[in-house]
């Protein structure tokens, strides 16, 4: 953060290119060597903020763009930041959420396209605001992800959506949960433990569980993930990679990667009964996914003529807003 004059930018620009050049210098650990990158974001004062928060908190903003457009550095441009005064006040505001009782949990029902059956439902998380009311996740879980805040996030999501679990299991639903975990969370080495303690405080089988990775996840250390994913399994949670389709993978890490199910992206689904060749690439996973003894979730079914689509081709669980909506715990039953 520098003082917005003449040169103030200017002189940012400068150091942070430096910065990143002395990153990008290779560092070997042992006989593996190592290229770190870094983003940076710049704000200047008094412009963009006059206290340490707010110049924070728009530097923040300014990070995450470089982050998003791959620019390497950014400075801050409240042109360019649609929703500036709101996206500064839920950065500001995300730790304390966390902490304070503001995440909630909407419960969205994955169903056997055969039977009509819930076989399991996924956590989906918001934010109950106190002042923009109930914030979608895309909203603010990009800022966690780039941040140190998608640990405490991740507890807090897992932590609450076994505690309603809990409460089903009690009551004699026995609905598996699934939880959605992050490629950093992912190759995060406490993510094991994490899940562990978690069953272990409420009681629960790890047959309750299920977690969600995205395919870009596990290709970020393909290595490290397939161990991690390796003992999850070990420990009877189901896994399933998510999102698929849309990632830039092999198709030899999927023949040795120890997941369940796939759920076809629903960029894929949306369209399936008028795209030829969304039909075939789904027709295509659907075939793959069966002959290595996977099963097939298909997202984003919204019409009962994709739904019956998708269970002529046999795909074997389905959710979106023909099936159900995500809604408050207290009126999935209905």
């Amino acid at each position: 953060m520098l003082p917005s004059t003449p040169g103030g930018a200017a002189d940012a620009l400068a150091v942070a290119g430096c910065i990143r050049a002395a990153l990008a210098e290779r560092i070997d650990v042992g006989s593996l060597p190592l290229h770190v990158d870094g983003s940076i974001g710049i704000t200047l004062a008094p412009a963009d903020g006059r206290d340490p928060g707010t110049l924070v908190r728009c530097a923040d903003v300014a990070m995450y763009r470089a982050k998003q457009l791959s620019l390497g550095v950014a400075v801050y441009a409240p042109d360019a930041d649609q929703n500036r005064r709101e996206r500064l006040e839920l950065l500001g505001g995300l730790r304390s959420a966390i902490a304070g009782g503001q995440l909630v949990l909407h419960y969205q029902p994955k169903v056997d396209l055969r039977t009509g059956r819930t076989t399991a439902v996924e956590a989906l998380v918001r934010w109950q605001h106190p002042a923009h009311g109930l914030v979608e996740p895309g909203r603010f879980v990009p800022f966690a992800e780039q941040s140190n805040l998608v640990k405490p996030l991740t507890r807090r999501v897992l932590m609450l959506a076994l505690d309603q679990a809990r409460s089903w299991w009690d009551a004699g639903r026995l609905l598996p949960v699934a939880v959605n975990v992050s490629a950093r969370m992912l190759h995060d080495a406490e993510l094991i433990s994490t899940v562990r303690a978690e069953l272990d405080r409420t009681g629960l089988p790890p047959r309750a569980l299920e977690l969600e990775l995205t395919e870009s996840a596990v290709m970020v250390n393909t290595r490290n993930a397939m161990s991690v994913i390796t003992r999850l399994r070990g420990e009877g949670i189901r896994i399933s990679v998510d999102d698929f389709g849309t990632g830039y993978s092999s198709l030899a890490y999927l023949r040795d990667l120890p997941v369940h199910d796939l759920k076809i992206d629903k960029s894929f689904v949306v369209n399936v009964a008028h795209r030829t060749k969304d039909f075939s690439i789904v027709r295509s996973i659907i075939d793959l996914a069966h002959n290595l003894d996977l099963r097939v979730v298909a997202e984003g079914i919204e019409s009962s003529e994709v739904c019956s689509l998708l269970r002529d081709l046999g795909c074997d669980e389905g959710q979106g807003f023909y099936l159900g909506h995500p809604v408050p715990p207290a009126d999935l039953a209905a």
